[in-house]
């Protein structure tokens, strides 16, 4: 084997390794971001329309309990807000590991 072989070699394992842990660091931020963004969605949903209910009850939001609103209502517009959230996010992370779609 000449060195310029040799050299090709090294320069397209050392790509090979750098995209691996490019993927990895994009799952790994993927995965950080559904943690959280599910996080909040359970406390809003199971939370506030569950075991936080009665404390919340206490307030009103139009006439009706926040526990219930929370329940009925807020927990839909909680979600929707989280969709909105991820998809900014994932742009962004898309961007920065250059995997967007065009």
């Amino acid at each position: 084997m000449n060195e310029h072989s040799t050299n090709e070699k090294k320069n397209t394992q050392k790509e090979a390794l750098a995209t691996s842990l490019s993927r990895k660091r994009y799952w790994q931020n993927n995965l950080k971001y559904l943690g959280l963004l599910l996080g909040i969605w359970f406390l809003c949903s199971f939370g506030a329309g569950i075991l936080f209910k009665d404390t919340l009850n206490e307030i009103r939001v139009g006439g009706f309990k926040l526990g219930f609103w929370f329940a009925q209502q807020g927990a839909i517009y909680i979600f929707t807000l989280i969709i909105i959230a991820y998809i900014i996010l994932m742009n962004r992370l898309d961007k920065k590991y250059d995997v967007q779609d065009d």
